[in-house]
């Protein structure tokens, strides 16, 4: 049965293209949401940018017909049409001047002219799904770059793997060992916990390349990075991707205080100070919103980015031991660059540490846009916790950098941990648990 839906302004905001995902049913545009869509039109960002596109498609399908009868959106799709009726029609309370009950009208008016068709309001505002149900109206949330269902099925980067005894004495004695389909499915530098089938304690850490080589045996990381040492086999996993330089891209997932930005950072100085991998480390993280003009703050570039990267910088500050001196001539140099995202489309960054922080907070068009800079001998290292999103246009599994998890999974050249484990001191981890 063919249905009507009516799409909320934050669809739009989330995809432009979105007006041709309903297969062949037929669409509402409410009137309000051409006017929301316009302030959001001059926005530098992923948002403003789906603004502007979606208005280029309304203006090319009224060039083919008459919005307010409906114009066909293209074969074996349905009609798309722009309508406004009178919020008076609204139960007693509800706020006249409110934009959200002006687009609730059109699903009550649609409801009444149309009652024998399923009538449905998709929106990602979660309140106004909330207002639906309390008006009989059917929603929907919309949400087309999920790449699972469930934040709980996001790759973490590690499994638990049963096997035969003697497999794991044969690991630790040094010997190949191979693991083949018949096991079980594996990606690309994904580490294991092989367990021992009669003895559930006997265990072992190994890494997996693919069907053809070897898996690697994780022994305890005894060596430390600029001073550090991994406090948990999550971290030793961090480390062991961030110093591999067949890995380019790392996607590390975790929360607050697990240690993630501050082993990127660790690793990154590394390799570009010690090892000498790479000629500089760029840092950067999104500025919310993503792309909004930084001018309004006084000074350089730098200047300007410095209250939004305070946490690199305090970091950096640890692993110099607070040297100011040495710092500023990193900074002065260009060994340490800071770069804000906004400026990234069009450059092609070669030779590089890359590590954007905050990363959770970038649509999957940033995140392509930020990647595709990407150019020869640049590791890019993108950390966050999914947990933490800023962007009302996000959740856990349509950020960036969820997207960016589960779309590099499959390639050898990168590599992903969920770090679960707090270790910024007894405080912080306390306080996570029980705040």
């Amino acid at each position: 049965m063919k249905k009507t839906y009516i799409l909320d302004t934050n669809v739009f905001l989330t995809n432009a293209q979105s007006v041709y995902e309903f297969k062949n049913n037929d669409i509402i545009v409410p009137l309000k949401v051409l006017d929301e869509i316009d302030k959001h039109k001059k926005r530098q960002d992923g948002v403003g940018l789906n603004a502007r596109s979606i208005i280029r498609i309304l203006d090319d399908l009224r060039t083919k017909g008459n919005l307010h009868k409906g114009v066909r959106l293209a074969k074996g799709k349905g009609i798309l049409s722009v309508r406004g009726y009178d919020i008076t029609d609204l139960p007693v309370g509800c706020d006249i001047e409110s934009a959200d009950n002006e687009i609730l009208t059109t699903a009550l008016t649609e409801m009444k002219k149309n009652p024998k068709r399923k009538v449905i309001l998709v929106t990602r505002d979660i309140n106004m799904r909330v207002k639906c149900d309390s008006l009989a109206i059917m929603t929907e949330d919309y949400a087309p770059n999920k790449v699972v269902n469930d934040e709980k099925n996001l790759f973490t980067g590690f499994k638990k793997h049963l096997v035969d005894d003697q497999i794991i004495d044969q690991l630790y004695a040094g010997e190949d060992i191979f693991l083949d389909k018949e096991d079980g499915f594996f990606f690309p530098n994904e580490f294991i916990m092989l367990v021992s089938s009669s003895n559930e304690k006997k265990t072992a850490l190994a890494r997996f390349y693919s069907y053809e080589r070897r898996i690697e045996k994780i022994a305890d990381a005894k060596d430390a990075i600029w001073g550090l040492k991994p406090r948990n086999k999550e971290q030793t996993f961090a480390l062991k991707l961030l110093n591999d330089p067949e890995v380019q891209v790392i996607t590390l997932v975790g929360k607050a205080g697990c240690g993630k930005t501050l082993l990127a950072i660790a690793s990154g100085l590394d390799q570009v100070l010690e090892s000498q991998l790479y000629k500089k480390l760029i840092v950067s993280r999104p500025v919310q919103p993503l792309g909004k003009d930084i001018g309004y703050l006084p000074g350089t570039m730098e200047e300007k980015m410095k209250p939004w990267l305070m946490p690199i910088q305090d970091n950096i500050d640890f692993l110099l031991n607070g040297k100011k001196d040495h710092i500023s001539h990193l900074f002065d140099d260009g060994t340490i660059q800071i770069e804000a995202l906004t400026y990234i489309r069009g450059r092609s960054i070669s030779n590089a540490f890359i590590i954007i922080d905050e990363a959770q907070n970038l649509t999957t068009h940033e995140l392509k846009t930020i990647i595709t800079r990407v150019g020869e001998n640049t590791k890019i290292v993108l950390t966050g916790d999914i947990e933490q999103i800023d962007s009302v246009y996000l959740d856990a599994t349509s950020n960036g950098l969820s997207y960016a998890v589960e779309k590099f999974k499959n390639h050898g050249i990168a590599g992903h941990i969920t770090l679960v484990k707090g270790e910024r001191s007894k405080v912080a981890t306390l306080a996570s648990k029980i705040l």
